[in-house]
């Protein structure tokens, strides 16, 4: 009896990194298949404009940019196929994928299945998501000069883009449902002895509110009880241009869990090669623990993890 049909490589995740990844990976003429449960494409595709990657001088929307991507990868023979991962079984060889259009068998696996910012869950989020609501000032900060924007949170990225957008816009406010904000101490220095950034402790968000694409203001609550940190009057309705949101993100490695070694926080974790704990899985993108988040980092997260699977694949197969 013949044995299962087995790819050369099984990417799960279809984002800049799986992308990218699965460029190189046709390029060294491996059979690949990549998964992705939308489109390909991954948060970058939900960006109106990105100004920031190389080749672009005018800006590329992020639909476009994605599917270059995504042809480009279809171009040099890899499989897109839109169905979700659902299980994995990592360990040994052949590795075997779960996914919504039935098992698939593999001689490596590259974990690019990103992460997703959490929400607030607040009425007019979703609406004026890319219209004004935004998860990425690195990304979108450029769009808001000279306007008032809010960013909400009060960890270390929450302020580190608050600092980002100061430069910008012309008045930045920073919502956290704390009396204390949680970043650490340099950073709330550098970011109180800003003229241009206010703080509104403890509050939070209850609703974002505009008109037509854009957003005009947020109505705000007091959080808990007024204690030793809270900083100034808290209004009910502040006028704003932007939201940034910064209250955390979840890795989506749920469906790994248990097969590779992942941090607290659930994120992948690799070493310089994009190598993980299992042999033969690699990881790239914003799934792996790592500093900068962006599509320029994530496309070479990707190539670093197909040049790594061939070389995986000449040495063992």
């Amino acid at each position: 009896m013949a044995g299962p049909d087995i790819y050369d490589l099984a990417i799960i995740g279809a984002g800049p990194a799986g992308l990218a990844a699965a460029v190189y990976a046709g390029r060294s003429r491996l059979r690949t298949v990549v998964f992705e449960r939308q489109y390909p494409g991954g948060q970058a595709f939900n960006t109106d404009r990105i100004d920031n990657y190389p080749g672009f001088a005018e800006g590329i929307s992020g639909p476009e940019l994605t599917e270059r991507m995504a042809q480009q990868a279809r171009v040099h023979g890899a499989e897109l196929r839109t169905a979700d991962v659902t299980a994995a079984a990592l360990r040994g060889h052949p590795k075997r994928l779960t996914t919504t259009e039935g098992e698939v068998f593999c001689h490596t696996v590259i974990v690019a299945s990103g992460a997703q910012p959490r929400k607030l869950g607040v009425p007019g989020e979703a609406e004026f998501a890319g219209r004004g609501v935004s998860y990425c000032a690195t990304c979108d900060g450029p769009f808001f000069r000279s306007r008032r924007v809010a960013v909400v949170g009060g960890g270390d990225a929450a302020l580190a883009e608050a600092l980002f957008l100061a430069r910008l816009a012309s008045e930045v406010f920073v919502v956290h449902r704390r009396t204390e904000l949680r970043a650490v101490r340099a950073l709330q220095e550098k970011a109180q002895g800003q003229p241009n950034i206010s703080f509104l402790l403890p509050a939070v968000v209850v609703e974002i509110s505009g008109a037509g694409d854009h957003v005009e203001s947020i109505r705000l609550a007091r959080a808990g009880q007024a204690g030793p940190g809270a900083k100034g009057d808290i209004p009910e309705r502040l006028s704003v241009d932007g939201v940034f949101v910064y209250v955390g993100n979840d890795p989506s490695t749920g469906f790994i869990a248990g097969q590779i070694e992942l941090d607290e926080q659930g994120y992948v974790l690799t070493d310089a090669e994009m190598r993980t704990s299992e042999d033969g899985v690699f990881a790239a993108g914003d799934v792996r623990r790592k500093g900068l988040r962006q599509i320029v980092t994530a496309c070479g997260d990707g190539a670093v993890a197909a040049m790594n699977c061939e070389r995986w694949l000449v040495d063992r197969i």
